[in-house]
């Protein structure tokens, strides 16, 4: 989750086209912070810890409403969408059929704590399906989740390509500089995730990633968010960049987070 975290930190000064379309920029200032990216991140990762993955769907989505309103509750002012926000402020919260970035963004989990894609996929499903149950907004999580376990198996950039291409129809044809002058803040998974998936693959390594998906614009924190955890599965997390994020994160969200590096596949 790390790696989200971080892309959501050093994006977030970025964010609506705040950024100048550069690689050249501090990756922490005044203005870094968590937001609702982390948030979700950190309670996606909590729900799936308590539960077992042969667990019913039922179940699994319980827990993982349950601790997106918990988090969600005690960071009200994090930056949620409007729609988002009157679910957390639901009394019976249903999906909206959304299919916007966040099923992506708060994926990650999902990708380190089972040992097979078919799982992974699953969990992915779910996690997006309490809230972006759009069929756009699951496969986002889908491929970001399943691009995540692929590079932290060992696969190639190019069999993560093939694979996120070929069994979720994103184009990822087009280079970061194509992408790049014309991209604007959007908050869509089908023009966030193959953006953040191309900032992954043109990466040369964590930061590099970091700082390419920053250059794109657009949901900064958000897309940054995505690039950056599957970079981690690729790449690792330097450690001086792990000590930093924790810098930023209260004392229950490092909690958390602690439990789910212990728990982790590796």
């Amino acid at each position: 989750m790390i790696g989200a975290i971080l892309g959501d930190i050093i994006g977030s000064p970025y964010e609506f086209d705040m950024g100048n379309k550069s690689k050249a920029f501090p990756l922490f200032s005044e203005q870094s912070a968590f937001t609702d990216d982390t948030v979700m991140t950190i309670a996606v990762g909590a729900a799936l810890m308590d539960v077992q993955p042969d667990a019913l769907d039922e179940r699994i989505k319980k827990q993982l409403v349950y601790h997106m309103r918990e988090l969600g509750k005690q960071y009200p002012h994090a930056g949620y969408g409007v729609r988002f926000s009157k679910w957390l402020d639901a009394q019976a919260p249903k999906p909206y059929n959304s299919y916007g970035n966040g099923s992506a963004m708060r994926v990650s989990a999902a990708a380190w704590l089972y040992d097979d894609l078919e799982t992974v996929r699953r969990m992915a499903r779910l996690s997006a399906a309490v809230t972006h149950n759009h069929p756009e907004g699951i496969k986002g999580a889908e491929a970001t989740a399943s691009a995540i376990f692929l590079a932290r198996t060992g696969h190639s950039k190019a069999e993560i390509k093939e694979y996120i291409e070929k069994e979720f129809q994103y184009m990822l044809d087009r280079s970061c500089d194509e992408i790049r002058p014309n991209y604007h803040h959007v908050e869509s998974c089908m023009e966030t995730v193959p953006e953040a998936i191309t900032a992954f693959l043109e990466g040369e390594d964590f930061e590099d990633v970091i700082r390419t998906a920053v250059s794109l614009g657009g949901d900064c924190d958000t897309l940054t968010a995505i690039a950056g955890s599957i970079a981690e599965g690729y790449y690792g997390v330097p450690e001086a960049l792990r000590l930093k994020c924790r810098q930023y994160l209260p004392s229950d969200l490092l909690h958390i987070l602690d439990r789910f590096e212990a728990c982790k596949r590796q």
